[in-house]
């Protein structure tokens, strides 16, 4: 340890000029080196390094893109990695990536000042996508390694990454094999070069020899440590998913603005009330807008006690919550049909305290303008001047409010400035509807209502509706009209056969947002063989997107065949297969699911107004942010701030939301994460608290990126 340490910190006294720093700056207390909390992103366009910028995009950590592409870039030298503040050295990012181990022409003098850079400082660099080869501490792939599709490949975290920066895996990394006709992913499979101080994080078998060849590892020479990645990827790759929270980690040693989980919530609509069931003869669901007017017999499907039963059950098996939300004119009407009883609201009631609730409206009608349902698609009526006929303030406010006394009277843990419109309604909905209802925000405020669901689909921004919030909800292609598998797969073919296959043609119609099928799915097997493990896929890759907006369902799809646990399960057995118990599935309800977006946008905004500085030295790390701030940021876990523990646990770290009172925030770091053994050169710190200078110019060529919160 000793030895490392001189080491680095002869190369740092030997490098200062290099870079253009004072002489005397290594020598004392008060002039030792700051690192900011930013990284340095070198992109040439590929997918790769795009996939680790999005990352650190989605967690909210700012970084700087220095696109090769463009002819009017700066060039990456001295006096753009490093300067002095308050007569301090400052290293300006703490971790380069690169998108492979030298991006730059043979003899480059810009990839000389990063390494200079990096040895100096103790700079990771990330080479987010390389070929082996010995300048990356690999062997060649022609000397027993492989290179080519690594489809289906199911590979490992060792035991040195799963004690280093991919802790949180369970060990396994499947790779993507999602068609048979196209090439996924490509790698290179290879061992470290003899003597060299290489480690692999992850390893695969190579195929046709014995033995294992890295994909990621870290290489350490000539006082650097490099990341090497030798397979590509995108962003929306589950293997990169798995994967980009260790990236980042290793890259910051853990320590950055920003933070990430794993979220998952289920919105189960229509409770209490019954689903129109979809008609496999006439292709519409009768008693539904989709079918004409007297076409056909409604056969609505609605949950038993027998089905309560089994979702208190499944979600004690899987420690998970669903949201209930509710109708309670379903219950009321079920008991005037049926001399008083409601064996389903009873039964829900009893267990009430089992589930989460969000009121749905009393009877789920239609809050947006008044539908002419006389045609299909339906329009919006008008009044005889051709202006829109708005369903009225008081009709939405007493649905609200109606529905709120019906579960107040029954008991459930209501919270009352939650609400989720019928279809959203009352929200605009293209193209019969391009505008809010005028009367929905002044009944939300009648009525208290902070945050209201609207569908991602089409309205996935945050946004303000009078004084509510969005929480946009992602729908499951598990339809609300089919209680049954062979229902839902009939309709799965309608939507998504050509018409010559009997299909609507509505795949045809709308190449960008669907995909038809090659050929109908067969009833009995289309589900399970085709849609689970498709809908399953889709909810698993936003879990693993640290994307916490909740997904929908309906409460047909808990009754009968109970069709929505097949994909509930494939998400939460899927993700307790790869992730250690550190790291669980965050389950929040609809207002905190709000409140973590809102932070999010509010966090982004600072960052893009060049708000917020933060940086290192040596144990001790400080954030300034404006009063009224709140502060995202991941840190190892036994940080202080304040005198108190940082954060919460997650992943290995801790992680949380800090406010700022216009004050710096200075948080402790554990003595483990400032050994500097197996970091390069890390100073002590040192407690006079320095003002960052501002430095908000954007040279051309570069882009200051920032999080944003709202992508499909």
């Amino acid at each position: 340890m000793k030895r490392i340490t001189r080491t680095a910190a002869l190369t740092v006294g030997a490098l200062i000029a290099a870079l253009g720093l004072p002489s005397t700056a290594a020598h004392a207390d008060d002039a030792l080196p700051r690192v900011d909390l930013r990284v340095l992103v070198v992109s040439d366009g590929g997918p790769a390094v795009d996939a680790v910028a999005a990352e650190l995009e989605a967690a909210g950590t700012p970084y700087t893109e220095v696109d090769l592409t463009r002819s009017d870039r700066p060039a990456v030298d001295a006096g753009f990695l490093a300067d002095t503040v308050d007569g301090r050295p400052r290293a300006r990012y703490q971790a380069v990536v690169l998108p492979n181990d030298n991006p730059f022409p043979a003899g480059s003098p810009e990839m000389a000042a990063l390494a200079a850079y990096e040895r100096t400082y103790g700079i990771p660099q990330v080479d987010a996508y390389t070929y082996a080869r010995p300048e990356a501490g690999l062997q060649d792939p022609v000397h027993g390694g492989y290179a080519g599709s690594v489809d289906g490949v199911r590979a490992e975290v060792t035991a040195a990454g799963r004690a280093g920066p991919f802790g949180y895996l369970d060990g396994q990394v499947p790779f993507e094999d999602n068609s048979p006709d196209v090439s996924e992913s490509y790698a290179y499979l290879s061992k470290p070069v003899a003597g060299a101080d290489f480690t692999p994080y992850v390893e695969a078998a190579i195929p046709g020899r014995t033995g294992k060849g890295s994909l990621v590892g870290e290489y350490r020479h000539d006082g650097r440590r490099e990341l090497v990645v030798t397979f590509v990827y995108n962003q929306h790759q589950q293997q990169f998913r798995l994967l980009a929270r260790g990236i980042v980690d290793w890259m910051t040693d853990g320590v950055h603005l920003g933070a990430s989980r794993n979220y998952f919530a289920v919105h189960v609509d229509d409770v209490l009330a019954a689903d129109d069931r979809w008609d496999t003869e006439l292709n519409c669901t009768p008693g539904d807008v989709d079918c004409p007017e007297g076409e056909g017999t409604p056969d609505p499907i609605r949950m038993t006690p027998a089905d309560v039963d089994h979702a208190v059950s499944w979600q004690r098996e899987q420690n998970f919550t669903l949201d209930l939300a509710y109708n309670g004119a379903g219950s009321v009407d079920h008991r005037e049909d049926n001399g008083g009883a409601d064996p389903l609201a009873d039964r829900l009631v009893a267990e009430r305290d089992r589930f989460r609730w969000i009121n749905h409206t009393y009877t789920h009608a239609f809050l947006g303008c008044e539908q002419d349902t006389t045609v299909v698609p339906w329009r919006c009526a008008t009044h005889a001047d051709g202006s829109t006929k708005w369903v009225s303030r008081t009709a939405v406010s007493d649905e609200i409010a109606t529905n709120r006394v019906w579960g107040r009277t029954a008991g459930l843990p209501l919270h009352d400035d939650e609400l989720v419109t019928g279809e959203h309604s009352g929200l605009k909905v293209l193209p019969q509807q391009p505008e809010d209802n005028p009367n929905l925000a002044p009944a939300l405020a009648d009525n208290g209502i902070a945050w209201l669901a609207s569908d991602n689909s089409r309205d996935p921004v945050q946004r303000r509706v009078g004084p509510a919030t969005t929480v946009s909800r992602y729908p499951m292609n598990v339809f609300f009209n089919a209680g049954r598998a062979v229902e839902q797969v009939d309709e799965y073919n309608w939507i998504y056969t050509g018409r010559a296959q009997g299909g609507s043609g509505i795949c045809e119609d709308n190449p960008a947002t669907t995909t038809c099928l090659p050929a109908p799915l067969d009833t009995a097997t289309g589900y399970t063989g085709h849609i689970v493990p498709l809908e399953t896929r889709i909810a698993l890759g936003h879990v693993l997107a640290n994307d916490p907006r909740p997904h929908f369902i309906h409460q047909s799809n808990l009754a009968e065949d109970r069709i929505a646990y097949p994909v509930l399960d494939g998400v939460l057995d899927g993700y307790e297969a790869l992730f250690a118990d550190s790291t669980p599935v965050v389950n929040l309800r609809m207002k905190d699911i709000g409140r973590e977006l809102q932070r999010r946008a509010a966090w982004a905004a600072a960052l893009r107004g060049g708000q917020v500085t933060a940086h290192r030295i040596g144990g001790t790390v400080t954030v300034e942010a404006p009063d009224g701030t709140t502060v995202t940021a991941t840190m190892p876990t036994g940080t202080t701030l304040a005198g108190g523990a940082f954060g919460e646990a997650y992943a290995g770290r801790a992680s949380g939301w800090t406010p700022s009172a216009g004050q710096p925030l200075t948080l402790t770091l554990p003595s483990s994460a400032t050994a500097g053994a197996d970091t390069g050169p890390v100073p002590s710190p040192r407690t006079r608290p320095t003002k960052p200078a501002p430095d908000t110019r954007v040279p051309a060529g570069v882009s200051d990126r920032v999080p944003y919160t709202a992508r499909s």
